[in-house]
Parts: structure tokens; sequence; C-alpha cells
């Protein structure tokens, strides 16, 4: 709740400090609506609802995108290429363009999450040309369209599954990317797959799971969200509306298992990390917040321009 306080103080333009809960205030952490994050919101704006709206086109650019869920990767290829397109896509240009990037000391894949070489597949020793390789196997194999026609996230989630080096959490990770665009329309309460992170959280936070699986566990907690909050006497500010949906959840348990680390270090959950990576520093680009269109709730955004949170 707390976190989501900041992201309220911040975007009503509060000063300085946003909380004083020193854990939250000196390390990174995610927002409590997934689509609220930086990486996210640049995605949902500039990649996914920037150019061509064909299935196609939105799908190659937002698994680009997320392959290296770097921001300045794509700005890197943008500015090399002029416009990110399928249509005039080339693996020598694409490839040069990261060589080049790598040659000059740049990082060009995000520390969010650790995307799988596929050098055993593809035959590279450079990750980056596996998974241009690996892109390219997907857009030869028509896998927008099937995407785009998949009756459910899971059906969607299990074509993304069936490809070298992307796992359950992957694939549960980009088909959620994907359904931010027009090409899905699929409910975010359908189905949820707990990430390591989120895994290690709930055993945080319940010591027996009652026969319940986690991804069970998860949903009961989101489905229950305002009857807890209530029950609580939490004054939880959702966003403008939408109530915490099955993704979102899965993340607040991996923040939970972060937050943990320090406040609870006897709290070992079912991983031995014992500190947090990432230290806050605020970012000096401020974010203009605009969320999927299908949401309905960018005319309720007061005000917009704030800081990233």
């Amino acid at each position: 709740m707390e976190r989501q306080e900041v992201f309220f103080r911040r975007l009503e333009g509060c000063s300085p400090p946003w909380t004083h809960d020193p854990i939250l205030a000196g390390f990174k952490f995610t927002n409590a609506y997934r689509a609220s994050d930086r990486v996210s919101q640049y995605l949902i704006r500039h990649v996914i609802y920037e150019g061509s709206q064909s299935s196609e086109e939105v799908f190659f650019r937002t698994l680009l995108f997320k392959i290296f869920n770097k921001i300045e990767t794509w700005e890197i290829l943008k500015a090399a290429t002029g416009e990110i397109e399928y249509s005039s896509y080339s693996f020598d240009a694409y490839d040069n363009v990261l060589t080049q990037a790598l040659a000059a000391g740049r990082t060009i894949y995000s520390a969010a999450y650790i995307m799988p070489s596929a050098g055993r597949v593809f035959g590279y020793s450079r990750k980056h040309r596996n998974h241009l390789r690996l892109i390219e196997r997907m857009m030869e194999d028509d896998v927008p369209q099937r995407i785009s026609g998949a009756r459910t996230m899971r059906d969607a989630f299990g074509i993304l599954r069936s490809y070298p080096t992307i796992g359950d959490f992957l694939a549960y990770q980009f088909v959620t990317d994907l359904n931010y665009s027009e090409v899905t329309g699929f409910s975010e309460m359908e189905f949820v797959v707990p990430g390591p992170g989120a895994l290690d959280g709930i055993r945080k936070c319940f010591t027996e799971l009652g026969g319940l699986t986690e991804a069970d566990l998860i949903r009961v907690v989101t489905e229950r969200q305002e009857d807890e909050f209530e029950r609580l006497g939490l004054r939880f500010r959702d966003l403008w509306g939408r109530r915490l949906q099955l993704i979102d959840c899965q993340n607040l348990f991996c923040e939970v298992s972060k937050y943990a680390r320090l406040k609870h270090p006897d709290f070992k959950g079912v991983g031995n990390r014992s500190r947090i990576k990432q230290i806050y520093r605020p970012t000096p680009e401020p974010v203009e917040y605009w969320y999927p269109p299908k949401w309905g709730i960018n005319s309720l955004i007061r005000p917009l321009g704030a800081s990233d949170v």
C-alpha cells in the first residue's frame, strides 16, 4: 500500500521525501501496478502504440523491446534504423548496431530478468544474435497471427512457451505485454504464472498454503483485495478504478520477497538471497502516465507529467 502512495505523492507533485520507510526510500521497488513502471510505460506509449497497429508489426516491436527490456537499447536501434519495423528489418543491420553498442561498453540487456542465450539452438556466441534469430523464427512461423487468433490468454501463452529459451515466467510476462495492445483482448484475471520471486514472497507470507497452489493463492488474494483492505482498515488507492489484477499481485509477492530480506531477514522463504541489488535512484525524465486505451482510464489521470516512480 505504501508503494502505491509513493506513486500518487509523486504524481500529485508532493515534495520529497515521498515515504519515511527507509527500505522503500533506499531501494528500487516496482509499482503496485505493473503497467505503471517506467519500462512498461515506455513500452505501452512508445513501442506498442507508435507505428503500425498490424498484429505483425506490434508483435515484432513488442518482442524485440521485451527481449532486451531496456529503453536505451530500443533508442539506439531506433536512432540507427530510423523506424523499427518488421517490413524493413535486417538481421545484419540490427546485429551491427548492437555489436557496436557492446564494443562501446554499453549494456544492452536489462537486469530485471535473465534472458537465456539460446546459443545451443542458433549457434552464435553473442547472445543478441541468437535472440534476433529467435524473433525471426517466430515471425516466419506466423506467431503474430496465431497469437491474435488465440481464444484464451493461456493458449497464447502456450504458443510463446513452445519456443526455445522462453520458459513459463517469460512466456507469461510476454503475453501480458502483448495484451496491452489491441492484438489481443484477454482478461488479466484469466490465469497467472508465479515467478521465482513470487514463490519466495508467498512462502514468507504463509507458513501453509492450505492445499492451494501458489497460483491459486495469488488468485484468492487478488479476488479478496477489497474485503481485506476493509478488514484491515487500509485505504488503498487503486488505478483510477482499475483493481489489482493477477499479474500485479504476482509482482507484489515478488516485491514482498525483496522487502523482507531487509525488514525480516529471519524469514528465508524458498531462496537464500539476503540483500536487494538495485539502489533507488530518481530518474530525471518525467513519465506522462498513459495506459492501454481499452482500459478507459487515461482521461482520469490528474495531474500528468509526474516524475518516474
